[in-house]
């Protein structure tokens, strides 16, 4: 502890400045973006989607707005006259259930021409008896708001109206309000006091059921997250619209404001209740918008189809219908965090939706201290236990607990309709562990400083970064593990170099070397251990542990021959002769440490396994083969496809061992190349019968069909002398080396 203490500190300062943050002690501006963003994404990933059977929208879009002649009822507001006409076929015909309308009336309709009557039968034509009384017979039917406001009555019909937040102006009449302190127990809501408004018509606004205010709750960020179901105005409450349409569909119930429990110091909102329905709020009756989906999540009608009668019945019998426009020059679009670009009657669809069927998002009084403790726990775990690992399970502890928060994060949002932030906490997390791995990052350099002293002029670089890691987990001192190791020879290197200058020559192996080495360390993660001359020697699976050594081993024989090509190419437009190497692998119990002498010592392996390996490399030239490996590494390696080549005894050792040739990875294997391994199986197998006709037949087809390959022209030359000089009824099919 008192080694991480320093460190533990810092992380528990980083949580504390994220939580006081939490508190409202101190802001910090980005975050609050921040945790804007996130809440956007969770509504857009938690959208039921489909569309909402029981709300439509009839729709004054660009159709609708066309002049009589080309389908339309041309430029809105249309005649009251026309507009009474529609209520009656909404009412009568279609049999709706609710009317809202996100469209005001304030002005009076005079479209008729009544006002221009009413003054010539006052002026011009007072002296005309006559006149003046056809005009009064006509008044009634040129009075197209009275009209409207008669076919308004005993319906379920909501109208719209707005406050204005900085003008004092009054345009029109508000409806009647639905709360006021002393109903709320002489509690006053945090709401500011609008000074004006642009309401309805007296005479419209009276005939209505009720009203609702459309005002937008636009963000900082200009995003509509939120509508205020309560609006203050003169000292007493107004309902939004949505709650308007939704009480007038049930029977409009008295609205019953619920305060929380939880609150310190003044009363704060949390509930609002109609006739059972509870619609979560914040403390100023703000109600998160359940968005269903994007633009289009409830069924458009236009209106000049319903004015029309090409609307089927069934498609608003016992809906609640919201009169509402899409047609751009209206100005009624929003940014939603659905979509940019969203028709503000959607919202209060939304709304009206979300309401009915209980989905609207709730953050309790006590959200903030949950928030609060889950945040503290989080930030004192990771401040404390970081330090202490490295930074592969530091990294697997930080992911683990991110994806556990945000996955209960959003399952609260999704499935319970709890709106809990994460932003704050995801950052904290982050900054948390990105402070442990920077400290990490430089305590790993000074780890690597120290592995490099122990280890530097014994293993590659590449592995120095991974022993760092965890230093005391690595020593020099020998060691028995099981390992695999190479040893590749170029063939003939002596005729190569006396075809060279020495300059030439010196840059010939050092590109040779080069190029072979990074095939090795660089590409499959293999410990050099020295060259001899020409030749290389390294190993795999120490000093850090590789399940996989043997594959590793395999597969950087196989890229040293693809290699080998690639070089040769570049020789020969330098005028350089050509080379080829030959490559053992082998795979088995080995010494591996520190070893040598007093004067000189080196990291490396010993044994039996190692020397065979050698052995190998030294008969790849008896048999034509490019790679050797042995059984012990066959049986190790996976996807990769080899052919026995023979079974053998290498000078010094008496049992016998089975050693395979890699032809390839098994994708990249041909159907011809595969059965040529078929056939050379079966020829090997005639060969060990001493069936010498039927395994001289099978060679010499494979040899006519790859005269390249010289594994079959020494076979034939073994048969042939099997013939003259036959083995003996007890010849088990190896074949003895003598030298190495």
């Amino acid at each position: 502890m008192k080694k991480h203490l320093v460190r533990i500190v810092v992380g528990l300062l980083i949580v504390a400045v994220f939580l006081l943050h939490e508190q409202g002690v101190i802001t910090i501006p980005l975050l609050g973006h921040v945790e804007n963003i996130v809440y956007d994404a969770k509504v857009r990933l938690g959208m039921p989607g489909g569309v909402h059977p029981s709300v439509v929208i009839l729709d004054i879009d660009e159709k609708s707005l066309k002049e009589r002649e080309d389908g339309g009822e041309g430029r809105w507001p249309w005649p009251r006259d026309r507009l009474a006409l529609m209520l009656d076929k909404l009412f009568d015909k279609y049999q709706i259930e609710v009317l809202g309308f996100d469209v005001v009336f304030p002005e009076r309709d005079e479209t008729s021409g009544v006002r221009v009557l009413e003054r010539l039968a006052k002026n011009e034509l007072s002296g005309v008896p006559q006149f003046k009384s056809a005009f009064e017979k006509l008044r009634p039917q040129l009075e197209y708001d009275d009209i409207y406001a008669r076919k308004m009555q005993n319906r379920k019909i909501v109208l719209g109206y707005s406050f204005l937040e900085n003008d004092p102006a009054k345009k029109g009449m508000l409806p009647s309000p639905v709360l006021d302190d002393q109903s709320m127990g002489g509690q006053s809501l945090p709401i500011p006091s609008q000074p004006g408004y642009t309401a309805n018509l007296a005479v419209l606004q009276k005939s209505a059921q009720s009203a609702g205010h459309f005002n937008p709750d636009q963000e900082v960020d200009g995003v509509v997250r939120r509508v205020s179901l309560l609006s203050k105005f003169d000292g007493k409450y107004y309902e939004a619209l949505s709650l308007a349409i939704v009480r007038s569909y049930l029977g409009n119930p008295p609205i019953k404001p619920k305060f929380s429990e939880y609150s310190h110091g003044a009363a704060e909102l949390e509930e609002i209740s109609i006739a059972g329905n509870k619609i979560p709020v914040d403390s100023r009756s703000r109600a998160l918008i359940p968005y269903i989906g994007p633009r289009g999540s409830f069924k458009y009608i236009s209106l000049v189809d319903v004015m029309n009668d090409r609307v089927d019945v069934a498609e608003l019998r016992g809906k609640i219908a919201i009169i509402g426009t899409t047609a751009p020059g209206l100005q009624d679009i929003r940014v939603a965090p659905v979509d940019a670009v969203y028709p503000g009657v959607e919202a209060h669809a939304n709304l009206v939706a979300g309401m009915l069927d209980g989905t609207i998002k709730q953050r309790p009084a006590y959200a903030e201290g949950a928030q609060l403790l889950v945040g503290m726990l989080i930030g004192i775990v990771l401040a404390i236990w970081l330090p202490f690992m490295g930074i592969g399970k530091a990294s697997s502890l930080t992911f683990a607990i991110l994806i556990a928060a945000i996955g209960l994060n959003f399952w609260l949002f999704r499935q319970v309709n709890f709106v809990m932030p994460i932003a704050v906490t995801v950052i904290m997390i982050l900054c948390v562990y990105g402070f442990n791995t920077i400290w990490g990052y430089f305590k790993e350099a000074r780890s690597k400083r120290l592995i490099e002293g122990l280890f530097g002029q014994y293993v590659p670089p590449e592995l120095v970064d991974e022993m760092a890691e965890s230093p005391g987990s690595y020593n020099m001192a020998p060691r028995a593990a099981e390992l695999s190791v190479l040893f590749s020879d170029v063939r003939g290197f002596t005729t190569i170099s006396e075809a060279l200058s020495p300059d030439d020559l010196s840059t010939y192996i050092n590109e040779y070397l080069t190029t072979m080495s990074r095939v090795i360390r660089e590409g499959h993660r293999g410990t050099l251990d020295k060259y001899i001359g020409d030749a290389i020697m390294a190993f795999w699976g120490a000093p850090v542990t590789d399940a996989s050594h043997a594959q590793n081993a395999v597969l950087a024989a196989m890229n040293m021959q693809k290699q080998a090509k690639s070089v040769n190419e570049s020789f020969a437009q330098k005028g350089w002769p050509p080379f080829k190497i030959g490559i053992g692998v082998n795979s088995g119990l080995m010494r591996v440490g520190d070893m040598g002498s007093q004067i000189r010592r080196a990291y490396t392996v010993m044994g039996d396994a190692v020397n065979l390996g050698s052995r190998l490399e030294g008969i790849t030239k008896q048999y034509g083969a490019d790679i050797l490996i042995g059984e012990s590494t066959k049986a190790l390696i996976s996807g990769i496809v080899c052919r026995e080549i023979d079974q053998v005894r290498v000078k010094g050792k008496d049992e016998p061992i089975a050693i395979f040739q890699p032809m390839g990875l098994e994708d990249e294997v041909t159907s011809s190349t595969r059965e040529q391994i078929d056939i050379w199986a079966e020829a090997l197998r005639m060969y060990r019968a001493q069936d010498w006709d039927g395994a001289e037949a099978l060679l010499r087809k494979l040899k006519a069909a790859n005269p390249g390959d010289e594994l079959y022209g020494i076979f034939l030359e073994r048969v042939a002398d099997y013939r003259t000089n036959p083995p003996g009824a007890d010849w088990d099919g190896v074949y003895k080396f003598e030298t190495k």
